[in-house]
C-alpha cells in the first residue's frame, strides 16, 4: 500500500478516553436503535467509509490432503498460502477438521449472551487495565470513531487447568454460564490445534524447518473475541470495526452468512465472502515480524447494515508473553537485513493497549517506541 492511500484512508491514532466507570458513553443497541440518528461519536471520516461490493479473490485452501500427509496436496496448499500472504495476508481454509456442530454451538451460545439485557451483560464488563470482558463500542478506551459493535473477550492458554475458559465464564457471569464456558473451552482447544496446523503450513510455504513455528507457538497465550454487530439505522456513516491491522500473530475468523469483513488491497477495499464451512485466516503484525516482513499484515475492517445483525468469532494466536519474536536465521539469510528488532509479545501488547490505536503503522510505530531511550 502506498503512503498516499494510507493518508486518505486512515485517521491518526486517537487518545485513550476516560473509562466507562468514570462516565463515558454507554453503547446500548436497543436504546440507540430507537433514535433517528446515530451519535456523533460513531461517525467516521468519509475516507474511511468508502463502501464496496467487489470480492477479494483470496484462495480457498483445502487442508484435507495436508492433514493426511499427501505431499502433492501439501505443496499446492503451501503455494496458495505463499501467494496470498505475500500479497495481502488473507486466505480461507476448508476441510479443516473442525466439527460443524461445535461452530454452531459457539454461535448459539454467544448469540444468547448478546441478547441478554444490557445490565446483565455488564456483569462481565471489561475493567480498567484488563483486556478481558464485555465492551460496548470500545467506549471504555476511545472517545471518537467508535465502532458499532459489542465484544466479549477472554484469554486462552495452557496454565495447568483444562477449564480456564469455563472458569472465566462462571467467575464473571455465574454458574448458569458453565455450559457456555464448556462450549468455548472446546472451541478454543480446536482453534489452537488448527492454528498449529496452519503454522506448519506457513513454515513450509516460507521454506523454513516445517516445525519451527509450530514449536514456537506450542505454549501460546491467545485471545478469543466474540463480536456482535447490531443493525444500524445509518450504516453508511459508521463502521463495525475501523480500518486496522491485527497486532497478533494469526487470526482465525468464522463469520456468519451476513458478511461484512473487508480487506484493503491494491489501493481499494474488497469484501470477503462468508463461507459457513470455512475459516478466514489472516496474518498479524507479530507473524509479519517472524517472517522478516515477507508476509503481509493487511488493513481490514467490518461494515454494518441496516437490517441484519452479524456475529463473528475471532481467535487470535499470540506467543507466550515472554517469548522473543525473532525470524528464523535461515530466512534472514535469504532475505537480507532484519526488518524489525527482537521484541516480546508482552511489549507489543502493552503498546497497543496503552499507547496506540492499532492501524497499518502499528509495527513501525512500535519499533520507534521500543527503541526510544525513554521506553
Amino acid at each position: 500500500m502506498d503512503s498516499s492511500a494510507t493518508t486518505l484512508l486512515l485517521s491518526p491514532p486517537l487518545s485513550l478516553s476516560t473509562h466507562k466507570d468514570n462516565g463515558g458513553l454507554l453503547f446500548n443497541p436497543s436504546s440507540l436503535q430507537q433514535q433517528q440518528h446515530i451519535p456523533g461519536e460513531f461517525i467516521w471520516p468519509q475516507g474511511d467509509r468508502i463502501h464496496t461490493l467487489e470480492e477479494l479473490n483470496e484462495p480457498l485452501v483445502d487442508l484435507e490432503g495436508f492433514l493426511h500427509g499427501n505431499e502433492a496436496a501439501t505443496m499446492h496448499a503451501a503455494k496458495l498460502v505463499r501467494d496470498a500472504c505475500q500479497g495481502h495476508g488473507f486466505f480461507q481454509v476448508a476441510n479443516h477438521g473442525i466439527d460443524a456442530g461445535l461452530i454452531r454451538s459457539a454461535r448459539r451460545q454467544i448469540d444468547a449472551f448478546f441478547k441478554l439485557p444490557h445490565t446483565q451483560k455488564l456483569r462481565a464488563r471489561r475493567r480498567p487495565g484488563s483486556m478481558w470482558g464485555f465492551a460496548g463500542a470500545h467506549a471504555d478506551r476511545f472517545s471518537s470513531n467508535l465502532p458499532w459493535k459489542e465484544t466479549l473477550s477472554f484469554g486462552y492458554h495452557e496454565n495447568g487447568s483444562q477449564r480456564i475458559v469455563v472458569d472465566y465464564f462462571t467467575s464473571v457471569l455465574g454458574e448458569e454460564f458453565e455450559q457456555t464456558g464448556l462450549v468455548y473451552q472446546q472451541y478454543c482447544d480446536a482453534m489452537k490445534e488448527l492454528s498449529l496446523v496452519i503454522m506448519e503450513l506457513l513454515a513450509i510455504s516460507l521454506g523454513v524447518e516445517r516445525l519451527h513455528f509450530k514449536k514456537f507457538f506450542h505454549d501460546s497465550s491467545s485471545i478469543m473475541r466474540c463480536n456482535y454487530y447490531p443493525p444500524c439505522q445509518e450504516p453508511t456513516l459508521t463502521l463495525g470495526t475501523g480500518p486496522h491491522c491485527d497486532p497478533t500473530s494469526l487470526t482465525i475468523l468464522h463469520q456468519d452468512e451476513v458478511g461484512g469483513l473487508q480487506v484493503f488491497s491494491n489501493n481499494k477495499w474488497y469484501s470477503i465472502r462468508p463461507r459457513p464451512d470455512a475459516f478466514v485466516i489472516n496474518i498479524g503484525d507479530t507473524f509479519m515480524a517472524l517472517s522478516n516482513g515477507r508476509y503481509k499484515s493487511c488493513l481490514h475492517r467490518a461494515v454494518v447494515n441496516r437490517h441484519r445483525e452479524r456475529i463473528s468469532l475471532a481467535f487470535f494466536l499470540c506467543p507466550k508473553e515472554d517469548k522473543v519474536v525473532s525470524p528464523p536465521q535461515d530466512l534472514v539469510g535469504r532475505d537480507g537485513p532484519r526488518k524489525y528488532p527482537d521484541f516480546t509479545w508482552s511489549s507489543l501488547l502493552e503498546f497497543t493497549q496503552n499507547h496506540y490505536r492499532a492501524d497499518i503503522r502499528t509495527l513501525q510505530s512500535f519499533t520507534k517506541w521500543l527503541l526510544s531511550p525513554t521506553t
